[in-house]
């Protein structure tokens, strides 16, 4: 039926592009169309390539074609479709699908500063970078099908899915799907980017093309390192000869621009480590404090953060950040904090130092009975005295913490940075501060924080950290016995009862299953419950116990031999 249709539409096909339903008809069908259809109406498309490149609906049927590459690349596919022909007796294109990606390739290359500044052209110049690199980012792949074509009527803001500041993600890692491409692919993205070094000061200050440049230098640290590292000498070097700033080096001004200081997250995220350092040394040393304060600036800080990967640059970073946390939190950037606590966790250095300082900056060091306090203040980001109300004469005489008070009072709103937080603090090498603290809430507060959308990754960090032994685990997650039918009827604590039982022993999972076998037909009954009493096979348990603690048994000892083989 696709086959057939995809005939119809090729005479029309500038026409069902450039209009919003037959835009969003056309993506649909390219998403489930052959080979030889697709390159048709591909080809019907490119005599008007810079009308459909720059319409607010063609430029996603451009971007859908585009992206069935990993699908339809590859002799396989190719010799499928040409027996198709045979029997249909169709000649079809003179043109190849290779032929068709390196011909546009070519025209957008030939005009390629219009293309990368124009609001949709820039869309397919992006696409197409992805797709001759062999590799199509996670943002792409995350960006369901019908949003692409509901972008037709947003203002152009809205268009380029620009967050505000307050929205930015804590990171942003590369996570490519990967396919394979011809050599000619990779000549043509060499091609393609060598065009960002003939006006490399548009692409760092003109805010639809600098993501362009951004694109490229994700795809090309991915599959050309070499290229990536001197697209980002280039960057590095322009902005270096531009008028010194009166505080220090030029870059530095680029780092509070908005649409600089995006482009630098990036070239900060894929330069190599000792590429890094020497960034670090020549431009940035002295100035973090003055960074971490400026509301645009600190993302990339945040960046720099992200990327340390050695002691020798988390050293000097650690030592001008860490006097000022309590500040930089006061100010509205818990990023930075949390960036820092990832580098010490992922270089495995000023890990107690961190945490000692965090006690400090959430006012829950001194007395030391407050420490049992840490983990509702880091999941809210909220220092002791805000989180449990003290007036300001309270607050102004630390007092010991009052356990009784702390368990009647329920679980503050777990925000994102702080579910990270936590994670972090969960992986470092000691966690025993942070389990304790876990250990010390309340059944209901440990509810909340597994149903939390943001907090049930603080279970999950608990069940999977290599850090965190068994019997502390044990410790912490028995306080969510009477709680499991709750757990099984929430959306993320399902998801956090799922993951428990995967890893609980026999007995365990004995207990488990009778906590919720006395709640059968209430857990059937819920959307999230009904999923949690097949996958842990209540009706065998309530019905034929003895099967059950057989099939539980053989499960248990399938996953021993499993985890004994990858020990190995």
């Amino acid at each position: 039926m696709v086959h057939n249709i995809m005939k119809e539409v090729e005479a029309q096909a500038l026409a069902l592009s450039t209009n919003r339903t037959g835009s969003e008809m056309l993506q649909e069908l390219l998403g489930l169309s052959p080979l030889k259809p697709l390159c048709r109406v591909w080809a019907a498309l490119r005599s008007n390539l810079r009308t459909v490149a720059c319409h607010r609906c063609g430029v996603h049927v451009l971007q859908s074609a585009l992206l069935q590459l990993p699908r339809l690349l590859g002799s396989a596919a190719e010799e499928e479709e040409e027996e198709k022909e045979e029997e249909d007796g169709n000649d079809g294109p003179t043109e190849t699908l290779e032929e068709l990606v390196l011909g546009l390739a070519a025209e957008v290359c030939d005009d390629f500063l219009f293309y990368c500044g124009d609001t949709h052209g820039s869309f397919v110049v992006r696409t197409l970078l992805q797709v001759l690199g062999g590799t199509v980012l996670e943002s792409e792949r995350a960006r369901p099908r019908g949003s692409q074509s509901s972008v037709c009527d947003l203002p152009a803001a809205h268009v380029l899915n620009l967050p505000s500041e307050a929205q930015r993600a804590p990171a942003r890692e590369c996570k490519p799907a990967d396919f394979e491409v011809p050599e000619t692919f990779l000549n043509r993205l060499q091609d393609l980017s060598s065009c960002f070094l003939k006006d490399i000061a548009v692409f760092i200050t003109d805010k639809i093309s600098s993501f362009c440049l951004q694109v490229a230098l994700q795809v090309l640290h991915c599959k050309l390192p070499q290229f990536c590292a001197h697209l980002c000498n280039a960057v590095i070097s322009y902005l270096s000869t531009c008028s010194s700033s009166v505080d220090g080096s030029p870059l530095l001004l680029f780092l509070r621009d908005q649409t600089s200081s995006r482009l630098l997250e990036q070239v900060l995220l894929v330069l190599e480590p000792p590429r890094l350092q020497s960034l670090f040394e020549e431009h940035l040393q002295g100035q973090l404090q003055t960074l971490a304060a400026h509301p645009i600036a600190n993302f990339p800080l945040q960046r720099l953060l992200d990327a340390v990967t050695t002691p020798e640059l988390l050293s000097p970073v650690f030592e001008e950040l860490s006097p000022v946390l309590e500040a930089v939190l006061a100010q509205g950037h818990p990023g930075v904090v949390i960036a820092l606590v990832g580098a010490c966790r992922r270089v495995g250095a000023y890990q107690a130092k961190v945490l000692e300082l965090l006690l400090e900056a959430f006012h829950c060091a001194e007395p030391s009975s407050r420490q049992l306090a840490c983990v509702p203040l880091f999941a809210t980001l909220m220092a002791y005295e805000v989180y449990y109300g003290l007036t300001e004469e309270e607050g102004a005489v630390p007092a010991e913490h009052q356990v009784e008070t702390a368990s009647a009072r329920a679980l503050g709103e777990v925000t994102v940075l702080g579910s990270l937080l936590l994670q972090h603090l969960l992986h470092f090498s000691t966690p025993g501060l942070v389990l304790r603290s876990l250990g010390a809430l309340t059944g209901l507060q440990l509810l909340a924080l597994a149903q939390s959308p943001a907090g049930s990754h603080v279970l999950d960090a608990i069940l999977t950290s290599p850090s965190v032994t068994r019997k502390q685990r044990r410790r912490v997650l028995q306080n969510l016995k009477g709680q499991y039918v709750a757990l099984a009827c929430s959306r993320h604590g399902s998801r956090v009862l799922d993951a428990i039982w995967s890893g609980a022993a026999l007995g365990a999972r004995k207990e488990i299953a009778a906590e919720l076998g006395e709640k059968n037909q209430e857990l059937i009954r819920d959307a999230f419950g009904h999923h949690v009493a097949r996958n842990v096979a209540l009706t065998t348990f309530l019905k034929r116990r003895e099967a059950w603690e057989q099939q539980q048994g053989a499960v248990a000892k399938r996953r021993r031999a499993l985890n004994s083989i990858l020990e190995d």
